[in-house]
């Protein structure tokens, strides 16, 4: 009876709790001596589109690395829809296909299809021997299908991965996420190394994308201009701790969560202009 009621309680929190990411207290190391994060303490809304800046080394992809169950914190609490992410516990599988996640790599398979790379974003549903022989079931074609069409890629589908260029693989790779189904996505530094027009390409895709299906964004950048356009809220990383989270609405910032600098000053402390 009492589990019975714990099942009950963990179902209802998923339908209708607010916060979808909680980190209390966090600190993360790779050597257990030096600390890449310290004290991070945020939480993000479903449904939002949150970003998260720093400097290269500030401990931004170790922030996405702890969400999605990668890496464990070496103190304090991580939850994703109030369960701890780990990829080594069989408790947590289940959730991991409602992680979409985007490594800087983006980690296509260069010889393989765009077709048969988003397809692989359905692995967690089909029998692994008919995925060996890539023997997939009819609805997930279709589905694969609607996601390149959504992506913009229909005319792609055959095309090697190593013959796309830079925008084309991120869009790839952002279909594959999306083939997962998932509640949340993840996108580490998406749009780096991208001319400013097909990096807002990206980011348009990833935002209409969000809206269509309701999903929670988390976005790593270094642009904090880009961050700006593009948030709902931006949690400033510098030297592995929270120095400051912005809520913006349009072109405005409209709160701080700590901290007291204008829009000019943390723009111009992440501006891509290596004069400044």
């Amino acid at each position: 009876m009492k589990q019975t009621m714990i099942k009950q309680f963990n179902s209802l929190s998923q339908l209708f709790t607010k916060n979808i990411i909680q980190m209390n207290d966090v600190w993360a190391s790779y050597d257990s001596k030096n600390y890449v994060l310290k004290e991070i303490t945020l939480s993000i809304d479903r449904g939002v589109n949150y970003a998260i800046v720093g400097q290269s080394g500030s401990g931004k992809s170790t922030l996405l690395k702890l969400i999605n169950g990668m890496m464990l914190p070496s103190k304090g609490v991580v939850k994703f829809d109030y369960q701890t992410p780990n990829m080594t516990d069989k408790k947590f599988k289940p959730m991991l296909s409602k992680i979409g996640y985007i490594p800087q790599s983006l980690g296509l398979i260069k010889n393989v299809s765009v077709l048969e790379n988003i397809l692989i974003g359905s692995l967690p549903r089909i029998n692994s021997i008919k995925s060996l022989f890539k023997m997939f079931p009819e609805n997930e074609l279709q589905e694969a299908e609607r996601i390149l069409k959504l992506v913009g890629l229909e005319d792609k589908a055959s095309r090697k991965a190593y013959m796309l260029s830079g925008g084309e693989k991120r869009r790839v790779a952002i279909a594959r996420a999306l083939m997962q189904k998932p509640d949340i996505l993840l996108a580490d530094e998406i749009v780096s190394e991208l001319d400013h027009v097909t990096a807002n390409e990206i980011m348009d895709l990833i935002s209409d994308t969000k809206r269509r299906l309701n999903l929670t964004a988390v976005m790593v950048h270094h642009d904090m201009r880009m961050a700006l356009e593009y948030a709902d809220r931006v949690a400033v990383i510098k030297e592995g701790q929270k120095i400051l989270e912005i809520g913006v609405e349009g072109s405005k910032i409209v709160d701080f969560q700590t901290g007291n600098m204008t829009q000019q000053e943390i723009t111009e402390l992440y501006s891509d202009d290596p004069k400044k």
